[in-house]
């Protein structure tokens, strides 16, 4: 039995909760990956996998096998790239995930480092608060971007780098289109916002209550929108293409800045500002990759980029 196989079996069975997908994304049959898991419990003997017809969970053992699992695979991938890599050199990959409103921005720092280091391979995940409180916690996710404030995990220390202090915008389209790119436009009240058809995140996205209470404090009792989704670009596309609008914070506005039929409103009435920063689980030994990216989101280039494309952005 190949150990450190059966253990990337066993996490691949925990994130997607299904044993064909999860042995498709092995890259093996699914008898292949259950013999495997079958094996893995013997070797321990103890029951890893709740039976049933369908994946219905892990036992308690199971769990604890897991979290070995996750720290074993972790650790494999901090030597292989330390093995791999020179000096200046880092390679290896970067799992990185961030809430739906921060990926133009996460975007925009993996394209960066990876031309910096081209031996980095990034992978770029768009992912819940929820879900990128679990990846820190199980190590599946190497650095993620979020909401700072709400990011306290119980036995879990974070280390945080502040990016930017959200403020948000009414996007909707412009009675006439501008000479070159969308315009900020005067600021509307939340109030008058909460009148209008909107295309909002669903509701188990945490940018969605950030909403919803501002809005709940403007006076709006019950938040009806027109259309909900759980992608970014939706809002834009839909504002874009229909008769709704969206509230997006600065960094998604300036994804868009070149739809010249589009305004953006700051919001006011009130005030709403929400720290967003990177976080990685502290006291952990990064991979050589991670240690490039911490290096390079605390430089004067990248600060310089993550001021200009978020914020309160300008009107020019």
């Amino acid at each position: 039995m190949n150990l450190l196989a059966s253990m990337r079996y066993l996490v691949a069975l925990s994130e997607h909760k299904h044993f064909g997908r999860a042995a498709q994304a092995c890259h093996i049959t699914q008898p292949a990956l259950s013999n495997a898991l079958r094996a893995l419990e013997g070797e321990f003997g103890v029951v890893i996998v709740k039976r049933s017809r369908v994946y219905v969970g892990l036992t308690h053992e199971g769990e604890r096998v897991l979290a070995t699992a996750q720290r074993m695979l972790r650790d494999n991938e901090v030597l292989l790239q330390e093995l791999r890599s020179e000096a200046g050199d880092p390679r290896g990959r970067l799992r990185m995930a961030a809430v739906p409103t921060a990926i133009p921005m996460l975007s925009r720092f993996a394209a960066m480092l990876q031309q910096r280091h081209p031996g980095i391979v990034p992978a770029v995940l768009s992912m819940s608060s929820q879900e990128l409180e679990t990846g820190l916690e199980n190590l599946s996710v190497d650095l993620a971007l979020g909401y700072t404030e709400r990011m306290h995990l119980p036995g879990v220390k974070l280390k945080a780098w502040p990016q930017s202090i959200e403020h948000y915008f009414l996007l909707r389209r412009a009675k006439k289109p501008s000479a070159d790119r969308l315009r900020i436009g005067r600021p509307i009240a939340w109030a008058e916002a909460g009148k209008l058809p909107l295309c909002l995140l669903t509701p188990d996205m945490h940018n969605r209550a950030i909403i919803d209470q501002a809005l709940r404090e403007a006076g709006v009792a019950a938040v009806a929108p027109a259309i909900e989704t759980n992608s970014v670009l939706t809002l834009a596309l839909a504002v874009s293409a229909g008769t709704v609008s969206s509230v997006l914070p600065g960094a998604m506005v300036a994804a868009v800045r070149s739809h010249r039929e589009l305004e953006a409103l700051p919001l006011v009435a009130p005030e709403v500002r929400t720290p967003i920063g990177f976080m990685t689980q502290e006291g952990v030994r990064p991979a050589r990759a991670l240690d490039a990216a911490l290096a390079f989101l605390q430089t004067p280039e990248w600060e310089a980029q993550a001021r200009q494309h978020s914020g309160a952005l300008d009107a020019a």
